[in-house]
């Protein structure tokens, strides 16, 4: 198809380099693809290893990870390409950085996923500083993405992103599309230079919406750009509604922007959980 005049880039999330095959046969392009620990233990490969009762050692997984990687940056070699370090409760600054600084050499257009703890924030700036890119992910308050904005001001336009994660606080009964508006709306009001790729996508209908908001950048399944070339690539008019149906809404917070960064809550149930759920299905892969 011919892109459509939107002013969202369209990623893919997946680690799996076949579903980028079929999201280019789809759309006939491609903005960039996101992938994690999670989405690399749902490869092919990785599962049917997995059923036969095979495991990977640790630098056998690394290996495996670089290789999707660079096959899938072969497939979209001018978006962008989200590498994830791997992070447990007990993984130090120093650990970060080691991975990151490795990662970025695997592609040219690699962002560095750090989650947004205060350790993954300030091994950013560290980056940042050697001209290297990061998305911070697993952003589930406002309050995180506003020390985003304070710990990596003066860096380069499009080597940050913040990924709020829209379909985690749903399944706690908050309304994630609430923390993407009250996250655009501050970093406009802020004149950031951080982009915002809103993540965990659930359904059309969540997709749409943000489509609406002229949000930076959508991070969506093959499933969702199945249900969107369905309907022939519509796109949300000017009287769509988007339904958050019993869900809690998220209220705007105001902040007092002198603080330092590390002064903001960094604090959220749902970063630990999911630092904990990637690390375990990263670990389950390991003998």
């Amino acid at each position: 198809m011919i892109r459509p005049k939107i002013a969202t880039q369209i990623f893919l999330d997946s680690g799996d380099p076949g579903e980028t095959k079929q999201a280019l046969r789809l759309l006939g392009w491609l903005d960039g693809q996101t992938t994690n620990p999670s989405l690399i233990a749902n490869h092919p490969r990785v599962t049917a290893r997995q059923a036969r009762g095979e495991k990977f050692t640790e630098a056998e997984l690394s290996g495996f990870y670089r290789e999707v990687v660079e096959d899938i940056s072969g497939l979209i070699p001018d978006g962008s390409i989200s590498v994830e370090v791997y992070t447990d409760e007990n993984t130090s600054e120093m650990k970060m950085l080691e991975q990151a600084r490795d990662m970025f050499t695997w592609i040219p257009n690699a962002h560095i996923k750090l989650p947004v703890i205060k350790q993954g924030i300030n091994s950013a700036k560290k980056l940042l500083a050697a001209d290297m890119r990061v998305n911070m992910t697993l952003c589930f308050s406002q309050a995180q993405a506003a020390a985003v904005h304070l710990a990596t001001i003066g860096a380069a336009p499009g080597s940050v992103f913040i990924s709020p994660f829209i379909g985690r606080l749903e399944d706690e009964g908050q309304n994630g599309l609430d923390l993407i508006s009250n996250i655009q709306r501050m970093y406009q009001d802020q004149k950031s230079h951080v982009k915002l790729l809103a993540a965990s996508i659930r359904s059309l209908d969540q997709f749409l919406r943000l489509l609406q908001m002229r949000v930076d950048v959508i991070t969506a399944p093959l499933k969702i750009i199945e249900a969107w070339a369905a309907t022939d690539f519509a796109l949300p008019t000017e009287d769509f509604k988007y339904s958050p149906k019993k869900l809690k809404p998220i209220e705007y917070q105001e902040f007092d922007w002198t603080k330092e960064w590390f002064e903001f809550d960094l604090h959220h149930p749902k970063t630990e959980e999911g630092i904990e759920r990637f690390a375990n299905d990263w670990n389950n892969l390991i003998r």
